[in-house]
């Protein structure tokens, strides 16, 4: 039956658009439809931005065995100053609040994530926040980019692409051997041994 309003994942999500509202239908009613159709359906969906994961949406998902157990969730930086200049509408804590929230409805679910390095005024402390952030979650998948100015963005309007390629190119391989090393150590003490489901 249709929700009677739409809440994002926490307080601590933003929205640069005006949510709608009212009585309607929303995403977790479509996954709760879909699932419906088949117990042999499958049921993924992937990239919204974190502030989409309502408690409704994430009830469903450890409710019904054939929606999958696997959420994208693009974090994009650890800092809160590269967050905020890349207008994400959260903070570093009010996504990994995210985290342990998903975590405790979903015991056993897999999170992705995308990553930039370099994103224009990027600090070596900022950098270090976005390993912290890495190290905090243990992604069990993640793809991971050196930051590229692409026109018709606010970054490209209003903003400089002011770190060097040498040193975007030296941050991404830190990220690369954090998630490298957690990755790792997930798949020895979780998965080694166990039986998944695939197709």
């Amino acid at each position: 039956s249709p929700q009677t309003s739409y809440a994002t994942s926490s307080d601590g999500f933003q929205n640069l658009y005006k949510l709608r509202g009212g009585k309607g239908y929303y995403f977790a009613d479509l996954v709760e439809g879909i699932s419906d159709i088949s117990p042999e359906l499958r049921v993924r969906f992937t990239s919204p931005h974190p502030k989409d994961y309502p408690p409704e949406l994430l009830s469903i998902m450890s409710e019904r065995d054939n929606v999958c157990k696997s959420l994208h969730m693009p974090a994009q930086s650890g800092s809160n100053a590269v967050l905020e200049g890349m207008r994400r509408g959260y903070t570093r804590e009010a996504y990994i609040d995210l985290i342990h929230n998903v975590r405790d409805i979903i015991p056993d679910v897999s999170i992705s994530t995308d990553i930039i390095t370099g994103f224009c005024g990027e600090t070596e402390q900022d950098h270090q926040d976005t390993v912290d952030l890495m190290e905090t979650v243990k992604y069990d998948q993640a793809f991971m980019f050196a930051y590229s100015m692409r026109e018709k963005t606010h970054a490209h309007r209003q903003m400089k692409d002011d770190v060097p390629k040498d040193v975007k190119n030296r941050r991404l391989n830190d990220i690369i051997q954090s998630f490298r090393r957690n990755v790792a150590v997930i798949n020895e003490t979780r998965e080694v041994g166990r039986l998944r489901l695939v197709l």
